[in-house]
C-alpha cells in the first residue's frame, strides 16, 4: 500500500501549508517519530498523512499510519494513554477536538489550517491556494500547541539546515502561477534525492560488507553480509558522506547517529539483508550447478562419507530454498537437483538406493 501511495499522492497540494517545516518533518517522518496531524476535516487529515509518509520515499515508513483516526478506533487507548517514551512510530490523522487535550503528552504534533482549496473543487488550481503568513505551519515549543495556532509544535531539534532556495523557488512559483504538476514534482524530486543522498552512502557501505566472488566456493557455506558496525559506517561518512549529493547541508553524521537507534533503521538493515543475502545465495548455487562435481568426486578420490555429506548439505539447501519466502530462479532450483543426482550416480548401488527411498 505505501509503495502505491508513494505515486498517487499529490504533494504539493497537502504539504504546501507545511512547505517551512517541510525539512524538519522529514527527518521526523524518517526517524519513526510519533506524528500527530490536528486538521478540520477527514478530507485534509487522510491526504496529509499519506503525504508525510511518502516524503521519505523510496524508503518505507516504518509504522503504522492511520489517514483517520477516532475515539472508536480499537487501538485508541495504546496511542492516547502510553507516555512519550513508549509510543510506537505512527502518524495519526485526527479532527475530534477532544485529541487536543488528549495528545498534550506527544512530542510532534501539527496543526493544519483551514483547507486551502475551496470545498467542493475537484481541481487545484493557484486560485485556490493563498501563500499568507498565517497559513504557514511555524516551529514552536511543546506545551502550548493545543491553542487555535496552525503549527508543527515539537521540541526536536533538526540536524539538517532547510533549503531555502527550494523553498523560495515553491513560493515564486505559486505567485507566477507556474504549472502546478511542475511544482509538485519538483517537490518530489528534492525529497527523493534528499531520501537517495541518505541512503546512498549506508548502500555504499554494505557493499563492503559482501564477500568477494571469488571466494564462493562450491563447497563451502552460502556466504553471507558481515556484520554492520555503526562506528566503521560513520568513519566512511567523513569521506563519502550525503553532503557530495544532498541537496542541504548540516549534520549528517549526527543524524545518522540518531537513526540508528530509530525503528526505521532495523527495518531497512533488516529487508536489505535478507534481500543481499539471498543474491549471494544465488551467486552460491551458481557455483553449485557450474561445478564438475562427478569429476571433484573421482579426481580428487574423496572417501564415501565425504560425498554423503556434500549431499546432505545440497538437500538441506534445497529444502530451506523451497521454505524461502523469497523467490530462487526456477531453473537454478532444477539444476541443483540435477546437480545432487549426479553426485548421488557416484555412489555404490547400496548407497544410491537410500537415497533415492529416503
Amino acid at each position: 500500500y505505501q509503495r502505491r501511495v508513494h505515486g498517487d499522492v499529490h504533494l504539493l497540494r497537502w504539504l504546501l501549508p507545511l512547505l517551512p517545516a517541510v525539512h524538519h518533518l522529514w527527518e521526523l517522518v524518517l526517524l519513526g517519530e510519533p506524528l500527530a496531524v490536528l486538521a478540520p476535516s477527514p478530507s485534509v487529515a487522510s491526504p496529509t498523512v499519506i503525504a508525510l509518509v511518502s516524503m521519505v520515499a523510496p524508503l518505507r515508513y516504518p509504522g503504522d499510519f492511520r489517514p483517520y483516526f477516532t475515539i472508536h478506533d480499537p487501538e485508541f487507548k495504546d496511542y492516547v494513554l502510553p507516555e512519550p517514551a513508549t509510543l510506537p512510530p505512527v502518524i495519526l490523522g485526527l479532527t475530534n477536538p477532544f485529541f487536543s487535550k488528549a495528545l498534550r503528552h506527544w512530542p510532534h504534533v501539527i496543526r493544519i489550517p483551514e483547507d486551502p482549496e475551496d470545498s467542493g473543487k475537484k481541481t487545484i488550481g493557484y486560485k485556490n491556494i493563498k501563500l499568507k503568513k498565517s497559513d504557514r505551519l511555524f516551529s514552536g515549543k511543546l506545551g502550548g500547541w493545543n491553542g487555535s495556532k496552525p503549527g508543527l509544535y515539537s521540541n526536536y531539534k533538526p540536524f539538517l539546515k532547510p533549503n531555502k532556495l527550494m523553498q523560495q523557488w515553491i513560493e515564486r512559483g505559486v505567485e507566477n502561477q507556474r504549472p502546478l504538476e511542475a511544482q509538485n514534482a519538483m517537490l518530489r524530486k528534492h525529497l527523493c534525492e534528499l531520501t537517495n543522498s541518505f541512503i546512498i552512502p549506508l548502500e555504499r557501505y554494505l557493499a563492503t560488507l559482501m564477500p568477494l566472488q571469488r571466494s564462493i566456493s562450491p563447497f563451502r557455506q552460502s556466504p553471507r553480509l558481515a556484520e554492520f558496525r555503526h562506528s566503521d559506517f560513520l568513519r566512511s561518512v567523513a569521506q563519502t558522506g550525503p553532503e557530495l549529493t544532498a541537496p542541504v547541508r548540516g549534520d549528517w553524521v549526527g543524524l545518522y547517529r540518531r537513526f540508528f537507534d530509530s525503528p526505521t533503521f532495523g527495518i531497512w538493515l533488516e529487508r536489505r539483508r535478507a534481500e543481499i543475502n539471498h543474491k549471494l545465495q544465488e551467486m552460491h548455487l551458481e557455483a553449485i550447478v557450474e561445478a564438475n562435481l562427478e569429476a571433484w568426486v573421482r579426481e580428487e578420490g574423496k572417501r564415501e562419507v565425504e560425498v554423503v555429506d556434500l549431499i546432505l548439505k545440497f538437500r538441506e539447501k534445497l529444502k530451506k530454498i523451497r521454505l524461502s519466502k523469497l523467490e530462487t530462479r526456477p531453473e537454478l532450483i532444477s539444476q541443483l537437483e540435477l546437480q545432487v543426482d549426479s553426485v548421488i550416480g557416484t555412489l555404490p548401488e547400496d548407497m544410491q538406493s537410500v537415497f533415492y527411498t529416503s
